[in-house]
């Protein structure tokens, strides 16, 4: 993709990445890929806002030069430090060293211990307005959105917020990068649900914050460092996040997340049984099983719905490893306040339920119920279980 312009003299000069398996080393995107979008504004003075990553300078070097040259780049504004905004900085100051780096005082440390870099950086206070010629920048810090140094850059004129890792998401971008040129958001919609609880939902207060910090602002197009371009609706995504972190406080909605794990078929056997119970009154419902799904899709159904349902065999005492790895990531997201109800098999003796039990009160889950059993579960096991989904579902739906 070429150098797109989303307002007059300002640019998307991002680049696609569909090679990479993990984002930050841990969250799949084999599939879906991942966007780093950079922008430049192309004024008297002229300003890069954001990098991408190292492994991308040729692309990202070669959209610039369609609008201008290296040499001519007065600024470059970091956001944030993290090494997919700004993998390429080290390169870029050797071709560009007259640019100016701007940014928060706290990423100005940090551009020392990651970059090896002090000279020609600057830092900018919170609400300074720097003048490009026609165009003018003003930055706000945004501390924990999500790392500590933080900041977002408000272009005045053409009122476009450059958010940075705000309101952004997995996904590559399909030869389009405005939300209004695909006729379906469905993916993307998804996909920025999925790395808003990967990524940013440990920190729901702060994101609060930016959001009524920036509500004076007139912002007419949302320019993030991953996925679309926000510039038909740009509210529309505000008000997802605003919603989705509001789920932190346990607003969620009425539904069931179903995780569980099965050694040799038993405690499936009875997950079946446990679903029937809960999909018979209607309740929406999510099933994962845990050794076989990455927990990053599991973080945001276990998000958004009220309920949790775990089912898992007793493995050594405790909780089979892989049901045990997502509560702990659920735990390690804040992810609390929810109902929840256990069921598993056993062979010798308990123990899943007793460890779910404690790591429930850590993150106060209201354990409801539970049910476990020894070895295969009989037919009057098994209508317990449908009993156990009927009386959770209607639980949480109460």
């Amino acid at each position: 993709m070429p150098a797109i312009e989303i307002r007059p003299e300002v640019y998307w000069i991002g680049v696609n990445d569909r090679t990479t398996d993990l984002f930050e080393g841990v969250w799949p995107i084999t599939q879906e890929g991942v966007s780093y979008n950079s922008y430049l504004i192309n004024d008297e003075k002229k300003v890069i806002i954001d990098l991408t990553k190292a492994g991308k300078t040729d692309e990202f070097f070669s959209y610039i030069e369609e609008i201008t040259s290296l040499e001519e780049i007065d600024y470059v504004v970091l956001n944030h430090l993290e090494p997919d905004h700004t993998g390429i900085l080290r390169t870029l100051r050797r071709v560009a060293p007259q640019a100016t780096i701007l940014s928060t005082p706290k990423a100005k440390e940090m551009i020392k211990s990651f970059y090896g870099l002090t000279e020609n950086i600057k830092s900018v206070e919170d609400g300074e307005i720097l003048s490009l010629g026609k165009k003018k920048l003003q930055f706000f810090y945004a501390p924990f959105l999500h790392w500590p140094e933080t900041m977002v850059t408000y272009e005045t004129s053409q009122r476009i917020l450059f958010s940075c890792d705000a309101f952004g998401g997995y996904g590559a971008l399909r030869g389009a990068i405005f939300d209004d040129e695909y006729k379906d958001l469905s993916f993307y919609l998804k996909e920025s649900l999925r790395y808003y609880v990967n990524i940013v939902a440990k920190y729901t207060r702060p994101v609060l914050k930016a959001i009524e910090k920036l509500s004076g602002i007139p912002i007419e197009v949302i320019a993030p460092s991953h996925g679309l371009v926000w510039r038909k609706d740009p509210g529309f995504i505000v008000n997802l996040y605003q919603k989705w972190s509001q789920y932190a406080t346990g607003n969620t909605e009425p539904g069931i997340t179903l995780i569980y794990s099965s050694m040799y078929g038993n405690t499936e056997k009875m997950m079946n049984a446990v679903a029937e119970g809960i999909s018979s009154t209607g309740i929406p419902l999510e099933i994962f099983d845990a050794s076989r799904t990455h927990v990053s899709y599991i973080l945001p159904s276990l998000w958004t719905k009220a309920g949790v349902m775990i089912g898992s065999p007793t493995y050594e005492s405790k909780l089979f490893p892989p049901v045990a790895q997502v509560l702990e990531m659920a735990a390690l997201k804040n992810i609390m306040n929810k109902k929840a109800a256990f069921f598993g098999s056993y062979g010798w003796a308990g123990g899943a339920l007793k460890h779910f039990q404690k790591i429930a009160e850590n993150i106060k889950w209201e354990v409801f119920d539970s049910l476990s059993f020894s070895g295969r579960p009989n037919a009057e096991e098994l209508k317990k279980g449908k009993e156990l989904g009927i009386k959770f579902a209607k639980a949480v739906l109460g």
